[in-house]
């Protein structure tokens, strides 16, 4: 078999076989098919497209590329959650406590974030000694007895796709649906678990823009995860404003506490109740959506849901006290107010932009190298669709340095768009694909 053969194959729109899939996603991460032939199958891949079953088998190509994390001697139906991400997505750390105190076991792998925020084990660290660096065998043992461990991603999870990535990222072959989907699923399906549960994000702050997109993303993803015997749900939420309240991380893990205590805000807590019912549902917890969220209420409401969280954080060598007195989380030096400066109702939110004044804060990473500031960020007090009064806070910066603070409230305010009238608030939630 030759790459050149396979190359000219998909450039001509001719279908690709497993056998031929297989041999060059094998090659390739050995080091034996070199760079400048799979730009050239990414390039002839953009135009011609993949059909379903390429997809399935890039996928389980890549899948199986590295380790296959063997969750077999974890016991009941393991349910996994993925968000294609966005500003103040803090979703993993208010709902896998939630769903584990409903008897849904949690074996997530995450990793750290690059880019506008900390990802969910830069979060987590924000509990004092708090590590994510366990062996499997012991990630294995907290998931059985505490119900619930998060771990990093090991460097041998599809380890081809880490290279296809890099390379697509330089060859302008990122923006491919096929390509998307089997970039995101091979992890999902080489992290072992039974059932897969997504959210993918739309909007200005989403890694889709368009909602036509997302929903396209959305059903490539299912059609992937279902063909590969792995049980797929995904939900279509709303990122044209961040999630919540509160970007930044110790922000991000204070505002899921309060969730948590049933105090949370209403869209973040929505997202969570809408993921935990699809999750009950996949774990065959629940029958039906009222009896998911009637359990998923119930774990919040005795307050089982915020005891998950701190016995999770014990179990991982972080303090528990912390869940439970957020005045041992990392806090910034200064707190400042930013004004409105007209009055009028909030039209619009450029997301993203929110999200890089995090970053501009020492909230995100701007390189591998970067270290995170975990105590920085924004609480944001309006959002779209509310109304503001000159000169009332828009929100509040937490930061530890003035000059970042002064350039992250300008950025600020030129992300907001203000009208004089009011308008009907978009739908959180786009939909959700089985």
């Amino acid at each position: 078999m030759r790459m050149y053969d396979i190359i000219m194959k998909k450039r001509n729109g001719g279908e690709l076989t497993k056998e031929e899939i297989d041999f060059f996603i094998q090659d390739y991460t050995a080091g034996n098919i070199p760079d400048y032939q799979v730009s050239a199958l990414m390039m002839a891949i953009y135009f011609q497209k993949m059909t379903e079953q390429e997809t399935l088998a890039l996928t389980m190509a890549m899948a199986k590329s590295g380790d296959m994390l063997d969750l077999s001697a974890i016991k009941g139906i393991k349910v996994d959650k993925h968000s294609t991400g966005g500003v103040g997505d803090k979703t993993s750390l208010a709902l896998t406590p939630m769903v584990a105190a409903c008897g849904i076991p949690v074996a997530k792998m995450s990793g750290r974030g690059l880019g506008h925020t900390g990802g969910t084990i830069d979060k987590l660290e924000s509990f004092p000694g708090f590590t994510t660096g366990i062996p499997v065998s012991q990630f294995i043992e907290n998931v059985n007895t505490v119900g619930i461990s998060i771990m990093g991603q090991t460097a041998d999870l599809a380890p081809a796709d880490k290279k296809l990535y890099a390379l697509r990222d330089v060859t302008a072959t990122v923006d491919n649906m096929s390509l998307i989907a089997s970039s995101i699923m091979s992890k999902k399906l080489a992290a072992g678990a039974d059932a897969i549960v997504l959210d993918v994000k739309t909007g200005s702050g989403a890694f889709m823009k368009a909602e036509e997109d997302a929903f396209a993303l959305a059903k490539e993803m299912v059609k992937i995860g279902n063909n590969a015997g792995r049980k797929t749900i995904a939900v279509v939420t709303d990122m044209d404003q961040p999630l919540g309240y509160a970007v930044g991380n110790a922000l991000e893990v204070k505002e899921a506490i309060a969730t948590l205590r049933g105090e949370g805000p209403a869209d973040f807590t929505e997202i969570c109740m809408t993921l935990g019912t699809q999750m009950l549902l996949a774990g065959e917890k629940a029958k039906t959506e009222d009896e998911a969220r009637n359990m998923l209420s119930e774990a919040i409401a005795s307050g089982k849901a915020l005891d998950k969280l701190a016995e999770f954080v014990k179990a991982q060598g972080g303090n528990p006290d912390a869940v439970y007195d957020c005045e041992l989380l990392p806090k910034a030096s200064v707190i400042e107010a930013v004004a409105a400066p007209v009055s009028g109702y909030i039209q619009h939110i450029v997301c993203d932009e929110i999200g890089i004044c995090s970053l501009i804060l020492g909230g995100g990473r701007e390189n591998k190298e970067s270290v995170i500031d975990l105590s920085v960020g924004l609480v944001l007090e309006k959002k779209v669709g509310d109304y503001v009064k000159a000169g009332e806070p828009l929100a509040y910066i937490h930061g530890n340095d003035p000059e970042k603070i002064a350039v992250a409230t300008k950025r600020f305010l030129d992300a907001y768009t203000f009208c004089e009238k009011p308008f009907e608030k978009k739908a959180f939630i786009k939909g959700i694909i089985l």
